[in-house]
């Protein structure tokens, strides 16, 4: 039987629907998609793109490390845009967040996202 491990910390928003703000299984970490809300307020962090990656970044990484994991163990990240203008301010912002750490990365403008947020993120972790 497989075992997968949810997990949550109060670092992160709650989820807004049916789902964990994360699963592992067999050593992986797979992150569900964050956006710029607050953790503590639930609230959107501002409206615009720069505030909302920097905090998808940060939710990011609460997730992450209530895991066990680390930054240097990311091996995917896919972005979603609401407007693929806005990519050169949420890279900076990525390349800011990982340092030297090149993951592979996927990046796709969509028509909308959750709550009218500008970006989203989600990744794969290996742990251990």
């Amino acid at each position: 039987m497989t075992t997968l491990q949810p997990i949550h910390t109060e670092d992160a928003p709650k989820a807004v629907g049916a789902y964990s703000q994360a699963i592992v299984h067999q050593g992986m970490l797979y992150t569900s998609g964050q956006i710029g809300l607050v953790a503590h307020t639930g609230l959107m962090v501002a409206d615009d793109v720069a505030a909302q990656a920097k905090q998808v970044v940060a939710n990011l990484t609460a997730v992450i490390e209530a895991a066990g994991g680390q930054l240097d163990q990311i091996i995917k990240v896919t972005i979603f845009l609401e407007n693929m203008a806005d990519f050169p301010v949420v890279n900076e912002i990525y390349a800011s967040w990982l340092g030297n750490h090149r993951p592979a990365r996927s990046t796709v403008a969509v028509a909308a996202l959750p709550l009218a947020a500008k970006v989203e993120m989600d990744c794969v972790v290996a742990l251990g």
